[in-house]
């Protein structure tokens, strides 16, 4: 709703115009501001998701174990948990792992250890970090305009229901001296 400035002291103009007005300003500099917060967003969680890849790798390294038992082939299953068998400081350790399947007992398998010699999952990649980071930007730059406009929806249907019960409400004092009639 575009105003010409001599237009903002009409009277025919309600104040709930007003808010509508100035609420449609409001939502779109929001909505456009989500885009720089969409980047904001998405450079954090590259940060942070690339401050975590360092750590873990820093903290894991690779372990080449046997598989234990056969893996059977699924008709839809990529992995599945099998256990694996590695040799460390001359001690045998068993423990499950996801491996990929339609493999042999003994086949080797690459498994990554924290500096306890526990079993962990392999550290997050570079790309895992940069797929996470677009991720938070999309759905950022998705929401905040969706958010905005939802509220716009949502303020103009409640700013409408208002306006149509004043209009009832004026018209049910004004049509009995329009039509002459006695009110009921």
């Amino acid at each position: 709703m575009r105003a010409h400035p001599r237009q903002r002291n009409n009277p025919l103009r309600r104040g709930s115009d007003r808010v509508q007005w100035w609420l449609a300003r409001l939502l779109l500099v929001l909505a456009l501001a989500g885009l720089p917060a969409a980047l904001a967003v998405g450079l954090t969680v590259h940060t942070a998701e690339a401050r975590a890849a360092r750590a873990q790798s820093a903290g894991r390294h690779p372990v080449t174990a046997r598989l234990a038992e056969d893996v059977p082939a699924g008709p839809d299953t990529g992995t599945v948990p099998a256990v694996v068998a590695w040799t460390a400081d001359g001690t045998t350790h068993r423990a499950t792992a996801t491996v990929d399947s339609g493999q042999d007992a003994g086949a080797p398998v690459r498994i990554w250890l924290d500096a306890h010699g526990n079993l962990v999952h392999a550290p997050v990649t570079a790309g895992q970090a940069t797929t996470a980071a677009w991720t938070a930007a999309l759905i950022t730059a998705t929401a905040v305009p969706l958010a905005c406009a939802l509220t716009w929806k949502g303020t103009v249907f409640v700013l409408d229901r208002c306006r149509y019960a004043r209009w009832d409400a004026e018209w049910q004092q004004v049509e009995p001296r329009w039509t002459r009639r006695q009110p009921s």
